[in-house]
């Protein structure tokens, strides 16, 4: 089973004007619920860890995980109010974000939610704010630490410097996670706002050094980049008619983690084991998935079935 940790919230996207304003479309999101909804639907056993709140926008991500079959045993619910994140959409289809979210339900997580996470947890995926704000950065780090000796990490920084601007500490924390993290995939964009100007390439070599097995740098049309500790490999974009490419990140890392599960190398040695063939399907299967999510609005991701 997997087990997705991490904040959700609730996506606004402007919807066009009105007369006396804005249209205004709510979608349920944020990145680890994303990922959480994409194994789901990707036929993968999941469980989400994150804080709901009581609200009734709260009540809509019960009602989708429910829906779609997704574990809630370690949702842990409390009265604080969902994080709202408005959405904006320039003509090239790249989203921009404004944050309503300080003392948000996804952030009241305390460490006494850990003895809710199911024993029959193999894999965790962390991703995006949660890993930077108190008090559910702290119980985070705490599951880390218990868990990544015996369990496959994967993580995703997914940097949000309108949630936290302090790029110090994303990469404090970036820094503390490569020693406990097996998987690290990581945006262009992320590298960007964190490394302005250094290579990649240098880049996932150090993080491969400090214990990480595998890196995958995503770089939206230009497809992605892989490197492990004996090779590294280039991956095309698939082509699509581009909608947005809200959740397309998201959709990667859930395609590329269902491959492994199918494929038996869900494991800290299985990833460690992997070829460049095996390792160049992953990516492949997980990019064509990204595509589906770039031809519909928002973070609308592909099931199983669609993926042939």
């Amino acid at each position: 089973m997997f087990v997705v940790c991490g904040e959700a919230l609730m996506d606004v996207f402007a919807s066009g004007t009105t007369p006396s304003g804005l249209g205004l479309d709510g979608r349920i999101g944020g990145s680890p619920f994303n990922v959480a909804l994409g194994l789901a639907r990707l036929a993968q056993p999941v469980a989400f860890f994150g804080g709901l709140s009581t609200d009734f926008l709260g009540d809509r991500f019960r009602q989708s995980l429910t829906a779609e079959g997704i574990d809630q045993r370690c949702v842990f619910e409390s009265s604080a109010r969902t994080t709202v994140s408005f959405v904006g959409v320039d003509a090239h289809g790249v989203p921009s974000y404004a944050f309503y979210g300080e003392g948000g339900a996804d952030r009241v997580v305390p460490l006494t939610a850990l003895e809710r996470i199911p024993s029959e947890a193999r894999a965790f995926h962390f991703g995006s704010f949660a890993m930077v704000v108190e008090p559910v950065a702290g119980t985070q780090r705490a599951l880390i630490e218990r868990e990544h000796g015996r369990s496959l990490i994967s993580w995703d920084p997914n940097v949000r410097l309108n949630v936290e601007p302090d790029t110090a500490l994303w990469r404090d924390t970036l820094e503390w996670m490569l020693p406990r993290t097996h998987v690290l995939k990581v945006s262009d964009e992320d590298l960007h706002l964190l490394y302005p100007g250094t290579d990649p390439a240098v880049l996932a070599a150090r993080w491969l050094e400090r214990g990480v097995s595998l890196v995958v740098v995503t770089r939206g049309a230009k497809g992605a980049t892989a490197w492990t500790r004996t090779f590294s490999l280039e991956s095309p974009a698939v082509p699509t008619t581009l909608v947005d490419t809200v959740g397309a990140g998201d959709t990667f890392q859930a395609a590329m983690l269902t491959w492994f599960a199918e494929h038996g190398v869900l494991s800290i040695d299985g990833v460690r084991s992997l070829t460049a063939a095996s390792l160049g399907e992953a990516l492949a299967f997980a990019g064509r998935a990204a595509a589906i999510t770039c031809s519909r609005r928002g973070a609308d991701l592909p099931r199983r079935a669609e993926l042939g």
